[in-house]
């Protein structure tokens, strides 16, 4: 129904799942809605207090709210509403912080710099960047996520730092 919001949605679904001892399978079944569907209005339920209250007061949008989720810290996804609601964010804006933050970026807004719970590189990573740093003869940046997944950036100056690094990879081909 159209008067309800999201979370009132998704305490109806908790309440049909408890009530009749149901799988999310047979409520999506029961009600015409897709399995998918019922498990994202759930997944809100997780989110914390504040976020949930601005869901139900429509002063946040789903799309806001999903993107919020995939982040798991509950400081860090109160942390980037109180940003969504400083700064007006769009769900694509707020799509790309939570991407970054999830990749173990820092993420700078407004004023403030926001950086993932774990920005600090293990030790055999920072010497894998000291090492890349005296290969390349350039400040080399590395990013690592809890899950493993990363960059490597090698920044230049000049079309000539440029050419020397591109000549560094070309002797490795050999």
């Amino acid at each position: 129904r159209e008067d309800l919001n999201a979370v009132e949605i998704a305490l109806a679904y908790q309440h049909l799942l408890d009530q009749y001892e149901l799988t999310q399978e047979r409520l999506s079944e029961r009600i015409g809605k897709n399995r998918t569907t019922i498990a994202n209005y759930l997944r809100l339920l997780k989110l914390p207090a504040p976020i949930q209250m601005a869901l139900q007061n429509k002063q946040l949008d789903m799309g806001h709210a999903r993107a919020l989720i995939s982040l798991g810290d509950p400081k860090l996804q109160v942390k980037i509403f109180e940003e969504i609601q400083e700064h007006g964010y769009s769900v694509r804006k707020v799509e790309e912080i939570v991407k970054s933050l999830s990749e173990g970026e820092a993420v700078k807004s407004g004023t403030r710099k926001i950086t993932p719970k774990r920005a600090k590189l293990p030790e055999e990573f920072n010497l894998l960047k000291q090492q890349l740093s005296g290969f390349f003869n350039t400040k080399v940046q590395l990013t690592c996520s809890e899950k493993g997944k990363g960059k490597i950036s090698i920044p230049f100056g000049n079309e000539e730092e440029l050419e020397r690094i591109m000549e560094i990879f070309d002797t490795l081909k050999k």
